[in-house]
């Protein structure tokens, strides 16, 4: 009874305590901050706290908002709003507040509320190609960066820059929808799916010009570069409208009048529309044009020159009183002409890098326009300094030999341009990066004349296989050329990658085989400047080459040949009549060696092959993967002595002569002539136009022509297969079979060949590590056994098409596919497959 009293007890002074205790904690409690918003008062910020930031650093939110503990506020006024319209504009969150969250006294304590936007984990797309991702992600990638706050103007920039890659590809209907979904891998972010809807593709159907009389509507449409019509030329240039290209299409239009006197043309008015066809949209264009008066030249004038008199100018000029008023041409002539047909080259050649020439419209008097030209001069620019940079493979002094452009010279912009094809010609540098600077100083009346380079890979890797002919087999080809070799470099380890390199020269090595019957080993070296002060070439080679046709039923026979020459040559760039020729002679020696016979009069016997060759040639194209002008044109002559004239046999003593003795010392000459012309008709379109013609003569007609040296024309070219005689083979597309396709005359080899070609290309792509372009061909050729049956006009002819790409590593790649119309023996076949056939080219352009 005791005991349980006593609990009783306890328990209500335990409850009594608490009570006491939760009334004090009660009253020592301040009541919630009370601000009265009738009256501005001035307090100071005790503390700042930030909740709901879990992504986002707390100090930069309230460094970001600008309110500083200590600092004084006014409360009400805008100083809160202000801070969270600053927040706002990082854009990072959803919603935010600033609240008071105590007052002590004139004290403040504030609290920044914020609610975050989820983070920006990954994407994907719906509705495109996986092969149109790259491009989607290349447009998007500045604006879709993981980890970043997914806010709706990262979503609305990310759909705009979607939408403008299909657009510009005339999708203008294109809509793009965005899904977002929780991310299952990174907390609190999200991911989102693109749902790309494309739509039909809007095509140009018409574009109309109106108010036109004076000027062809034809001229007006090719005026337009990229706005084009959807007709049979939008295989070249797909028509899509793009508004930025449509204006300065626009522009192009009024430089088309300008150029024909109508200097006084404007666009009245223009309107684009779209119109439904059937199941499609289609655009139309409409073009009012004012076309104005035709306008003339009048007078032209010069003004300030000193150095060259009006006369010089004005051959220059070429422009006559009289001549339709174009712009264009004044510019051309004033400032820069691709034919070197201008004022300015004249002047800049000369060292006026300052000058200027400015056209003044004097006066127009009723349809003529009198021209003033305005020019200054200037001082005469030294160059001062020549600076290399980029180059961290070639050595400075294999670009520097190169360069016109010297230290102390007078500035020449031809030079400049010279020097920059002889850069592009050595094959070391990607040509679309070359960067020319000529950072001027006007002061001390001087130039430096700077060189950026971007080297790239210049050795190339063969890998080839052509057909030998019936019963020979696949001859494969392993063959590496170092076109940058450096042979002083030889035996210091350090300079291998994989061999020494810098120097410029070429090393060459080359394995051809097809097994047991056939192996040849080809060596070359190439010094381009012999004694490092002038451009003299010295060129060492050597190859052996075994043929082993093993036994034979029809002669009981073992037959072979083994062929082993040497070459040594020197060559020099000439200065007359220009500076493009080169002239090369080299010194060929032979040694065949023949067991039993093959398929013609020659018996076992040792043959000897001493020649002298010279070339002279022309080389100016501007570009050596793709040319788009220039010409290169070469006459070959290789000759031996004339051995027979030296002795006293007669006619009968040579028709009675083992023909194993009569050639054992070969005596002929060998003519070789090689036109091409390149020239651009358009962008990225170019033409070629090439001829060759090979002839083998003999200075004997007792001995007559010689068994070796002589031509294939036909097939593909690429086994470089040249069977006992070393023929020279020449590739003709279109014609698989030589012999039944081309000529008899191949059988034995041809004295004389024609080869006539035209080309149409068109660059794909300039990157320097892929180079594409295609093509159109014509062609025509045919070859002779004696000079006699010569018949230039009767020709093997052929058209078709193909593909190039050039790789760095393993030269030019592709096919032609070539439809020959003169097969003699299809006997008017009305299968296509019998007139066509495929050319592979694998590792170099084939002869």
């Amino acid at each position: 009874m005791i005991q349980r009293l006593f609990s009783v007890v306890c328990v209500l002074l335990l409850w009594s305590n608490q009570a006491v205790w939760a009334q004090e904690k009660v009253d020592s409690l301040e009541p919630a901050p009370l601000i009265d918003y009738e009256t501005s008062q001035t307090y100071e910020i005790g503390g700042i706290e930030v909740v709901g930031a879990n992504y986002t650093d707390a100090n930069g939110i309230i460094a970001l908002s600008g309110l500083t503990v200590g600092k004084t506020i006014r409360i009400p006024s805008d100083q809160i709003s202000k801070a969270i319209r600053k927040l706002w504009k990082q854009g990072l969150f959803v919603d935010v507040n600033i609240n008071i969250q105590k007052r002590i006294g004139d004290i403040v304590f504030l609290e920044i509320a914020v609610q975050e936007y989820p983070r920006f984990a990954r994407h994907g797309y719906k509705g495109i190609p996986k092969g149109q991702h790259d491009d989607a992600n290349a447009a998007t990638k500045r604006y879709l960066q993981k980890g970043r706050a997914a806010t709706p103007a990262m979503k609305l920039h990310a759909i705009q820059a979607l939408k403008q890659i299909y657009v510009e590809k005339g999708f203008l209907d294109v809509e793009i929808e965005v899904t977002e979904e929780e991310d299952k891998i990174l907390k609190n972010s999200v991911r989102w799916i693109f749902d790309i809807k494309k739509g039909k593709r809007v095509r140009i159907a018409k574009i109309n010009f109106h108010g036109v009389e004076k000027m062809k509507k034809g001229k007006l449409y090719r005026s337009m570069k990229e706005t084009k019509r959807n007709n049979i030329w939008a295989i070249f240039k797909p028509s899509k409208f793009i508004e930025k290209e449509y204006e300065t299409d626009k522009k192009n239009l009024i430089n088309a009048y300008n150029n024909v006197g109508h200097r006084d043309a404007i666009i009245t008015k223009d309107s684009v529309y779209l119109v439904q066809k059937k199941n499609r949209k289609v655009m139309h264009i409409d073009i009012h044009i004012d076309e104005g008066a035709t306008y003339r030249f009048g007078n032209i004038v010069f003004r300030g020159n000193t150095t060259y008199s009006d006369r010089i100018l004005n051959n220059i000029m070429g422009i006559k009183r009289g001549d339709v008023y174009n712009a264009e041409l004044i510019e051309t002539r004033l400032n820069f002409d691709r034919n070197g047909r201008d004022i300015s080259t004249l002047y800049m050649d000369n060292g006026y890098l300052f000058f200027r020439a400015e056209p003044i419209e004097k006066g127009v008097r009723e349809d003529s326009v009198d021209l003033e030209i305005r020019i200054s001069e200037g001082p005469v620019a030294i160059i001062a300094n020549v600076i290399i940079k980029g180059n961290d493979r070639t050595h400075e002094h294999v670009i520097r030999r190169e360069l016109r452009t010297l230290p102390g010279n007078k500035f020449s912009r031809s030079d400049i341009i010279r020097s920059q094809r002889e850069l592009t010609a050595l094959n070391y540098f990607n040509p679309e990066n070359l960067q020319i600077n000529t950072p001027v100083n006007p002061q001390r009346g001087t130039v430096d004349i700077e060189y950026i380079v971007e080297e790239r890979p210049s050795d190339q890797l063969e890998l080839s296989a052509g057909w030998g002919g019936v019963g020979r087999g696949v001859i494969g080809t392993l063959g590496v050329t170092f076109n940058n070799f450096s042979l002083r470099n030889l035996l210091n380890p350090e300079a291998w990658n994989p061999l020494p390199q810098g120097d410029g020269q070429r090393l060459s090595l080359r394995v051809q085989t097809n097994g047991r019957f056939y192996q040849s080993y080809n060596f070359s070296f190439t010094e381009p400047w012999l004694g490092g002060k002038k451009p003299n070439s010295f060129t060492l080679s050597a190859y052996h080459t075994n043929f082993n046709n093993g036994y034979s039923q029809e002669s009981s026979a073992f037959q072979r040949l083994q062929i082993t020459g040497a070459s040594v040559g020197l060559g020099t760039r000439l200065r007359f009549p220009d500076d493009f020729f080169v002239y090369q002679i080299s010194l060929n020696y032979q040694n065949m060696d023949l067991l039993r016979r093959y398929d013609f009069e020659i018996p076992t016997g040792s043959f000897h092959n001493l020649s002298l060759s010279q070339t002279i040639s022309r080389n100016s194209i501007d570009n050596p993967i793709f040319p788009q002008k220039g010409s290169n044109i070469s006459l070959s002559l290789k000759l031996t002595l004339p051995y027979s004239l030296f002795d006293d046999k007669s006619a009968a003593d040579y028709a009675a002569m083992d023909p194993a003795k009569k050639f054992k010392l070969l005596e002929y000459h060998k003519w070789d002539f090689l036109a091409e012309w390149y020239g651009k008709i358009v962008k990225n379109f170019v033409v070629k136009v090439g001829i060759k013609m090979g002839f083998l003569g003999f200075y004997n007609a007792n001995v007559g022509l010689s068994p070796f040296e002589r031509y294939e024309l036909g097939g593909d070219g690429i086994s470089n297969f040249q069977g006992l005689q070393g023929k020279d083979i020449i590739s003709l597309r279109g014609y698989r079979d030589p012999i039944n396709d081309v000529s008899t005359a191949n059988a034995q080899g041809a004295a004389i060949y024609n080869k006539i070609t035209m080309e149409l290309r068109y660059l794909i792509s300039p990157n320097p590590s892929a180079t594409i372009w295609v093509l159109a061909f014509a062609e025509a050729g045919n070859a002779w056994s004696e000079f006699k049956d010569y018949n230039p006009f009767q020709l093997k002819r052929s058209v078709g098409a193909g593909v190039r790409v050039f790789l760095p590593m393993f030269g030019t790649l592709g096919f032609d596919y070539g439809i020959g119309f003169d097969k003699p023996h299809l006997n008017g076949s009305k299968k296509m497959t019998d007139y066509g056939a495929f050319n592979i080219v694998l590792g170099f352009e084939p002869k």
